[in-house]
């Protein structure tokens, strides 16, 4: 059995398919309520990685679990309770998905300090364990959506500044293979898409999927800052916006991770605003 967090989320979502497609006994757990929309075969079960005794009768029997905090919030964990109750389960290996920021913004306590205490944790647990740090996510785009839909604009800062972002589906695929697969145990895997994408190119991008012209708007830092504000820490936002604006040449870095697990490039930008054009229609 292979136990999923954050199953519902933009990387469990494909990462559940893909290991039900494969034939596996999957357990997809997600904080939200029963009766969440899952493939043929997985049971969905209710928890939450903020209260690691909820996740014991979860674990349970299981071979592996994927550990993502679901959007609870990396700083509520309690890693060493998580891992305890998974060892108590009987699982013998583990897949997390941290952030490239433990590596490229070490000194950040909401990117770097946070993920590093897990990853740590991870490392000492005494299980095979596997450690995915990706870049940003393509999905992050859905904040354009209502945008988009009503206006046909998007807004963002920093607009000629490119970051490879990566495929949440590319993600759920190399978890997949991680917890199916030996040869991946001790691995840290960087994940990007395989270009240089800008805020303005990604407008054009989901523009040509909907067949129509999106008007880029640029913003300033302070406006991109007092949006983010609304749904994110401070802490969150301000080294989001050093990331997206200044990025280091790590976070600009076209990693051959994707490719070297799947045997595949990466999805494009473009693939990913296809797949997703309902979003914005």
């Amino acid at each position: 059995m292979i136990v999923v967090t954050g199953a519902t989320g933009n990387v469990g979502r494909p990462l559940v398919q893909a290991l039900a497609a494969a034939g596996e006994r999957v357990t997809a757990v997600s904080r939200g309520a029963s009766g969440v929309a899952v493939p043929e075969g997985v049971r969905h079960r209710q928890a939450d990685l903020a209260d690691a005794e909820s996740l014991r009768p979860v674990l349970d029997g299981a071979d592996a679990v994927f550990l993502h905090d679901g959007g609870a919030g990396a700083h509520l964990l309690n890693p060493q309770g998580l891992l305890d109750a998974a060892k108590a389960g009987g699982v013998r290996r583990v897949v997390l998905l941290s952030s490239q920021g433990v590596a490229t913004r070490p000194g950040s306590s909401s990117h770097g300090r946070v993920g590093r205490s897990i990853e740590d944790a991870i490392r000492r647990s005494g299980m095979d364990w596997t450690i995915l740090r990706p870049g940003g996510f393509a999905s992050n785009t859905f904040a354009w959506a209502e945008t988009i839909r009503t206006h046909r604009t998007a807004a963002a800062p920093f607009g000629d500044t490119g970051l490879p972002l990566v495929d949440p589906a590319d993600i759920g695929e190399v978890a997949a293979a991680a917890l199916r697969e030996d040869g991946h145990a001790g691995q840290v895997y960087e994940l990007t898409g395989p270009a240089l994408s800008t805020p303005r190119q990604r407008a054009e991008e989901i523009g040509d999927a909907l067949g129509e012209p999106i008007r880029f708007i640029q913003q300033t830092r302070e406006e991109a800052r007092a949006q983010m504000l609304r749904f994110m820490p401070e802490p969150v936002v301000e080294t989001t916006l050093d990331i997206i604006g200044e990025p280091t040449p790590a976070e600009r870095l076209i990693s051959p991770d994707v490719e070297r697990v799947l045997g595949r490039t990466p999805r494009a930008y473009a693939e990913w605003a296809v797949r997703n054009i309902a979003a914005f229609r």
